[in-house]
C-alpha cells in the first residue's frame, strides 16, 4: 500500500510546480474553515422537514432528491439553501486558499459552490477565469492567470447547480464537457486532492474511464488523508474498524495512481502547504533598493553595470525575481533580467519576473505597504542595496525608510534577508543590524556563508568581485 511521507510529497509536487504541471481538486473540506457550511449543515433543515436525522444519513445526494420529490419536483427550497448557505457575508478566504493561489497553478477544479478559490486568486493579484456552466467552457478571459472549473456550479447560479440525484444522473448529458476537460487535465497534470472525500460519482466516472483505458500508466496524483484516531465515545473495536476501512480506501485509490499523504489532523495540511510554498519560493528573490546617488567610491556607470549584471546572472541561474522598480535600482535589475530572458534563454516573462510598480499618486502611496506585503509573499529571499532618496526642503539625500520597511516585512514573513553592506546608505545599516545578531538571522549558517557575508561588508572590494560573492551568498543562503 502506497503511503507517501510528507517530505517526499513536498519534493515531488514542488518539482511539478516548477514545470507548471500541477493542478488542484478542492472539495468541501477546503471551504469549511472559511466559514461555509458543509453538505450536512446545508441539508439539515430540509432533512428535518422530511423527518430524517441528517447525522444518520450517508447518501446526502439522495436526501436532496427526497426533498425535491417531496415538493413535486420543485427545487426552490434547495436552491435557496445553496444561495444562503454560501453567502460571502461572514465567510473569509483561508490561508490554504491564499497559499494555493500564490503557487504557479493554472487549473483549479472544485465541486464547491463558494467563491473562495477565485477570491484567493484575486487577492494575490491574479486574474481567474471561472467556469461554472458548460457555455463558459467556450469562452476565454484574456490575460487569465488560472482557470477555476466549478463543475457543480456556483452559488450565485444556484438554480442550475448540481444538487440532487437527478442532476448526477443527467450530468453526462447536460454538463458532460466538464468531464472531458477534467479527463484531459488528469492525463496531463499532477493533481493534489484537498478537502475531498472521493464520494462524488462524476469524479468516479472519469477516474474509472481513465483507469479502464490506461491501466497501470496513469499519471501520479496525491491526496491528503487524516489518520484515524481514537474518539472518546468509541466502543470496543470501533477504532480498529475505522483503521481497516481507511486502509482499504487508500488501497482503492492506488488503482488510479492517487497516493495518500497522511496527516494527524486537518490543520496539519496548512503546514504541509507552507512547506510546498517555501520550497517553491526558495528560488524567488525580492530585490529591494533605491538610489538617488551611489556614493563616491564608484562611477555611476560602474554601479549600474553591477546592478544590470546581477539581474541577468540571477535569471541565468534560474532564480525568479520580484521587484517594485525602486528608484535607480529596479529598472536596471529589470533590464538585465529581460535581456537574459529574451535574448539568451527565451523564456516566458511571467515565469521569471513578478513586477509591482509602486503607484505614485497621493492615494496610491497609501497602498505602498500593501504592495510590499504582496511582493514579499512571493519571495523566499530578499536582497537589499543602497537605500537613499532625494527629499526635504531644500532638497537633500535622505535615507530610504521604505527599504527599512521592506526589510522588517521580510523578517516578519520569514524571508531570508541579505543586505549588501558594501553599497552603503540604508543597506549598510541593515548589514550592521544583521551582523550584530548573525546567529539569530542565520541560525543554520555554514562557515562558507559566514565568510561570504563578511566579504559583502567590505566596500573596498571591486564591484566585479562583489557580484560573484553576492550570487554565491544567495546560493548558499537558499540551501541553509
Amino acid at each position: 500500500m502506497t503511503k507517501v511521507s510528507i517530505e517526499r510529497f513536498v519534493e515531488d509536487f514542488s518539482n511539478e510546480l516548477e514545470q507548471q504541471n500541477a493542478a488542484i481538486f478542492a472539495g468541501a473540506g477546503l471551504s469549511i474553515a472559511a466559514g461555509f457550511v458543509d453538505w450536512k449543515g446545508l441539508l439539515k433543515p430540509l432533512a428535518i422537514e422530511l423527518k430524517l436525522d441528517i447525522d444518520r444519513e450517508t447518501d446526502l445526494v439522495r436526501v436532496a432528491q427526497y426533498h425535491v420529490n417531496h415538493h413535486g419536483s420543485n427545487r426552490a427550497d434547495l436552491t435557496n439553501a445553496i444561495l444562503n448557505g454560501f453567502s460571502t457575508r461572514t465567510a473569509r478566504v483561508t490561508e490554504n486558499h491564499l497559499i494555493l493561489a500564490r503557487l504557479p497553478i493554472k487549473s483549479y477544479w472544485t465541486t464547491n459552490y463558494d467563491p473562495c478559490i477565485e477570491e484567493g486568486l484575486k487577492q494575490t493579484g491574479k486574474l481567474p477565469d471561472v467556469k461554472h456552466s458548460p457555455a463558459q467552457l467556450l469562452t476565454t478571459v484574456h490575460g487569465r492567470d488560472a482557470v477555476v472549473y466549478k463543475m457543480h456550479g456556483d452559488y450565485l447560479d444556484a438554480a442550475n447547480a448540481v444538487l440532487c440525484k437527478e442532476d448526477y444522473e443527467t450530468y453526462h448529458i447536460k454538463r458532460g464537457d466538464f468531464l472531458t476537460a477534467l479527463a484531459g487535465d488528469l492525463l496531463s497534470k499532477m493533481f493534489l486532492f484537498i478537502g475531498f472525500s472521493f464520494a462524488d460519482p462524476n469524479l468516479d466516472y472519469v477516474l474509472g474511464r481513465l483507469h479502464t483505458r490506461y491501466g497501470q500508466h496513469l499519471r501520479k496524483h496525491y491526496c491528503f488523508v487524516r489518520k484515524e484516531s481514537a474518539s472518546g465515545d468509541d466502543k470496543p473495536g470501533e477504532l480498529e474498524y475505522r483503521i481497516a476501512k481507511q486502509e482499504l480506501f487508500i488501497r482503492d485509490l492506488e488503482r488510479y495512481n492517487i497516493r495518500s499523504v497522511m496527516v494527524d489532523a486537518y490543520d496539519d495540511i496548512t503546514n504541509v502547504l507552507r512547506m510546498v510554498e517555501n520550497r517553491y519560493k526558495s528560488r524567488t528573490i525580492f530585490v529591494s533598493g533605491a538610489a538617488h546617488e551611489y556614493g563616491s567610491r564608484w562611477a555611476t556607470s560602474d554601479v549600474l553595470q553591477f546592478v544590470h549584471k546581477l539581474g541577468s546572472q540571477l535569471v541565468a541561474d534560474d532564480y525568479r525575481l520580484v521587484t517594485g522598480l525602486g528608484l535607480g535600482i529596479g529598472s536596471t535589475v529589470l533590464d538585465g533580467a529581460l535581456q537574459q530572458i529574451y535574448h539568451v534563454q527565451r523564456r516566458s516573462l511571467s515565469d521569471q519576473l513578478i513586477i509591482r510598480p509602486f503607484p505614485q499618486s497621493l492615494q496610491g502611496q497609501q497602498l505602498w505597504r500593501a504592495y510590499r506585503e504582496d511582493m514579499l509573499n512571493f519571495a523566499g529571499m530578499a536582497v537589499f542595496m543602497f537605500g537613499n532618496k532625494l527629499g526635504g526642503d531644500p532638497p537633500s539625500v535622505l535615507r530610504s525608510n521604505g527599504m527599512v520597511e521592506e526589510f522588517d516585512i521580510a523578517c516578519q514573513k520569514g524571508t531570508k534577508v541579505l543586505p549588501l553592506g558594501f553599497t552603503e546608505f540604508v543597506a549598510r545599516e541593515l548589514y550592521d543590524r544583521v551582523g550584530a545578531n548573525f546567529s539569530s538571522f542565520y541560525p543554520t549558517a555554514t562557515p562558507k556563508f559566514q565568510c561570504l557575508f563578511n566579504l559583502l561588508g567590505d566596500a573596498t572590494r571591486p564591484l566585479a568581485d562583489q557580484l560573484t560573492t553576492t550570487v554565491e551568498a544567495l546560493y548558499e543562503l537558499q540551501s541553509m
